[in-house]
């Protein structure tokens, strides 16, 4: 299935900008979250093709968030690409094992980043 709709889920209004107009750029349609809570919330209202989910967040951080959405019948069969400046093996072991189907660490590299959602649609 090709990936057209985006889910952002970054509290820094910053890193939500530039991913927002890296995705915009490559044909994407994008929607964004600032927290864990909102995000997860949000993918059941629209259903997103991929979230991006930063790790380092108040409340519900990415990693609760990624294995909410990993384990809700609603939002199980969407893909997450984490993206966050945790950048430890045992951080990318961890989300992978809450459901990620990819981790990048900030900042991006906006072509890898288009390219690994290329390879999931």
């Amino acid at each position: 299935m090709p990936i057209k709709k985006i889910l952002i889920i970054d509290d820094s209004p910053t890193e939500r900008h530039i991913m927002t107009q890296l995705l915009l750029g490559g044909g994407y349609e994008v929607s964004t979250a600032e927290s864990g809570d909102e995000g997860i919330a949000r993918a059941k209202q629209v259903i997103p093709d991929l979230v991006i989910m930063d790790v380092v967040m108040p409340g519900t951080n990415g990693f609760q968030a990624t294995r909410a959405l990993s384990r809700d019948e609603a939002t199980k069969n969407i893909p997450v690409i984490i993206c966050t400046t945790k950048n430890q093996e045992t951080d990318k072991l961890w989300g992978m094992r809450q459901g990620a189907q990819d981790y990048v660490t900030k900042p991006v590299d906006g072509p890898a980043l288009l390219a690994k959602i290329a390879a999931l649609g």
